[in-house]
C-alpha cells in the first residue's frame, strides 16, 4: 500500500473524543503536525452533548469552554413522589459548534474528512482508496470495540428539537422526568430549553434490549409536549442513539478487540458505566495526551491503556449498581432507584455523574432501606460479573 502522507500524530475518528484531543494537542503543541481523520464530511456528527459543571476539573475547563452553546444555572428532576430543583450549573454543546471550533483551530491540511479508513497500527493509517498515512503515533477514536466482551444493559433514546407556537414555561433543563408511563424498562423524558420557543425533548429508556423503535419514540415526544401544554409548530431535527450500560465484563478482552493501537472515547471503554456518557472522560483523555511530550505510537498506547484500565478498576461500584438496577429491580419499578438517588445531596449527585464518587458517597448511596428487594439484589450480585 502506498504511503502518500506523513504526520506527527494521526487521530482516527472525528467525533467528540477525537475532536477534543485535536483541539487540546493543537493548543499545547502548535508545532506538531496533527491530522484528524474521519469518513464523514463533518466533525462530531449530528449530536448534542451536555454536562454538569462538576464533570470537568477546573484545570481542564479551557478545553470545552469555547464549545459551549447553552448554559443554565440550575436544573430539575421529576418523579412520581419527588420534584426537585438543583442549583448546579449545566452546559450543552452542539456538534455544529464543535465542528466550527475545530476547523478554526487546526491549520490547513490537518483535517482529512470524507476519508474511509481500513486498518490502523500504532504508526500507520491505511485508507480505503489504497493510500496510507505514516505517523509518529496513531490514536483510534472510532467508536465502541467488541461490546460482546461486556455484560450490558442499554440506554436508548430519540431526541427532537421542537419549535413551539408560543414561549414555553420551563427556564431550566429537566434532566429526568420520570412521571411518564414506564415502558420498556426505566423511562424518562429529558428537556433542554434552547430558546423561548425552542425545546429539545428526548425520550430515554434504560432497557434490557438495544432495539430502538424510532417512530414510536418520536410519537411519544410529541405526546409528551402536548401534556406540557406545548404546541409544536415544527420538529427541527432528530438525534437518536443506543448507549451501553455496563454491568460487568472483561476489560482486557474489550481493549484487545481493537488491536494494540492507542485508543480514546468509547473505543477505549472510557464512558460512564451507568449513564453511557463519554464527555467527562473525553476531556480527561484530551488533557492527559496534550499534557505529554511523547507522541510515539507505542507510548501513546501505553498511556491510553493505563488511563482506561485504571478508570475501569475504579468504577466497579457503578457496575455493581447497574447490576442491581437491571437484575434486581423489575423494569416498571426501576424508577424508584433513581427517585431515591435524587433525594441525596447535590454534591454526591454531581460526583456520581462525574464518575468521581468518594467512599463516603458510596456508603451513603447504599445506606438505608434499598429500593429493590434485598433477596433479588443479593442474587443479582452473586450472578453478576461486575
Amino acid at each position: 500500500m502506498a504511503t502518500t502522507h506523513t504526520c506527527d500524530l494521526a487521530i482516527v475518528g472525528a467525533g467528540l473524543a477525537g475532536g477534543l484531543i485535536a483541539l487540546a494537542v493543537q493548543a499545547r503543541h502548535p508545532a506538531l503536525d496533527v491530522r484528524l481523520i474521519d469518513s464523514a464530511p463533518v466533525i462530531g456528527g449530528d449530536h448534542r452533548w451536555s454536562f454538569f459543571a462538576d464533570d470537568i476539573a477546573p484545570a481542564d475547563r479551557w478545553i470545552v469552554a469555547p464549545l459551549v452553546t447553552q448554559s443554565w444555572a440550575a436544573h430539575d428532576v421529576a418523579f412520581p413522589d419527588l420534584a426537585r430543583r438543583i442549583a448546579a450549573p449545566y452546559f450543552s454543546i452542539a456538534s455544529e459548534r464543535l465542528d466550527a471550533v475545530v476547523r478554526a483551530a487546526l491549520p490547513e491540511g490537518a483535517l482529512m474528512l470524507g476519508r474511509a479508513v481500513g486498518d490502523v497500527t500504532p504508526n500507520h493509517v491505511a485508507f480505503a482508496d489504497g493510500t496510507g498515512l505514516a505517523a509518529g503515533g496513531v490514536i483510534d477514536a472510532r467508536g465502541p470495540g467488541d461490546l460482546a466482551t461486556l455484560d450490558l444493559g442499554w440506554q436508548k433514546f430519540v431526541g427532537r428539537e421542537l419549535r413551539l407556537a408560543a414561549p414555553h414555561d420551563a427556564p431550566d433543563p429537566r434532566i429526568m422526568d420520570a412521571t411518564v408511563a414506564q415502558i420498556d424498562g426505566y423511562r424518562f423524558v429529558y428537556c433542554l430549553p434552547l430558546g423561548p420557543r425552542r425545546m429539545f425533548v428526548e425520550d430515554t429508556y434504560y432497557s434490557d434490549t438495544p432495539e430502538l423503535d424510532r417512530p414510536a419514540l418520536a410519537d411519544r415526544i410529541h405526546d409528551y409536549a402536548a401534556t406540557r401544554g406545548w404546541q409544536v409548530e415544527q420538529a427541527a431535527g432528530e438525534e437518536h442513539g443506543v448507549l451501553p450500560v455496563v454491568l460487568g465484563g472483561d476489560f482486557a478482552r474489550y481493549w484487545r478487540s481493537t488491536g494494540t493501537v492507542a485508543k480514546a472515547g468509547m473505543r477505549a471503554g472510557l464512558f460512564h458505566p451507568t449513564t453511557g456518557y463519554s464527555l467527562p472522560d473525553a476531556v480527561r483523555t484530551a488533557a492527559m495526551i496534550a499534557g505529554g511530550r511523547d507522541f510515539d505510537g507505542v507510548g501513546l498506547h501505553a498511556r491510553t491503556h493505563d488511563l482506561a484500565a485504571g478508570t475501569w478498576r475504579r468504577r466497579g461500584f457503578y457496575r455493581m449498581l447497574d447490576t442491581m438496577l437491571f437484575r434486581a429491580a423489575s423494569p416498571t419499578e426501576r424508577y424508584r432507584v433513581l427517585e431515591r438517588f435524587y433525594r441525596l445531596s447535590p454534591g454526591l449527585i454531581g460526583r456520581f455523574y462525574a464518575g468521581e464518587s468518594t467512599m463516603r458517597d458510596k456508603a451513603r448511596v447504599l445506606l438505608g432501606k434499598p429500593p429493590v428487594p434485598i433477596g433479588r439484589a443479593v442474587r443479582a450480585l452473586r450472578g453478576g460479573t461486575a
